[in-house]
């Protein structure tokens, strides 16, 4: 990832953000910011590897970028499994070492820590879900 992609990056997450639709097309992303068709497409599929930001497709060719209430929700759950899918690798790690060996016992804390991050991310993900669909009271 060159030096000037997590700049990128966040300024598409704030300009989709930003906007009130909450989605533009690629052709939008460019003329807002001002950079190259190749820039955003990078940005944009790197963030939707992370889950950041998912594709509709509209009429034709022509995609949407989506960042919606429910894509940081997905984004901490795809977390939540990635920690998981590292505790699992560990776990295998400590049957390999024997955890009676300072190796294997330093690895399967190391499981033990990540399993307790993974499973209170998706709880708290889970239980903060209802906050990215309250409406805010207009106040006026």
């Amino acid at each position: 990832m060159g030096s000037g992609m997590p700049k990128m990056m966040s300024r598409v997450m704030a300009c989709l953000t930003l906007t009130d639709a909450g989605s533009l097309t690629a052709a939008e992303l460019v003329q807002r910011l001002q950079v190259s068709p190749a820039s955003v497409s990078k940005a944009v599929a790197f963030l939707e590897t992370q889950g950041f930001v998912r594709r509709e497709r509209e009429e034709g060719r022509r995609e949407r970028y989506v960042v919606d209430d429910d894509v940081w929700y997905e984004s901490m759950m795809a977390s939540a499994r990635s920690i998981a899918q590292v505790v699992e690798t560990a776990r295998q790690g400590v049957s390999v070492l024997s955890p009676d060996t300072p190796a294997g016992a330093r690895l399967e804390n190391i499981a033990r820590f990540l399993d307790f991050v993974s499973e209170s991310t998706a709880r708290a993900a889970e239980q903060a879900r209802a906050v990215l669909h309250t409406k805010v009271a207009d106040g006026s």
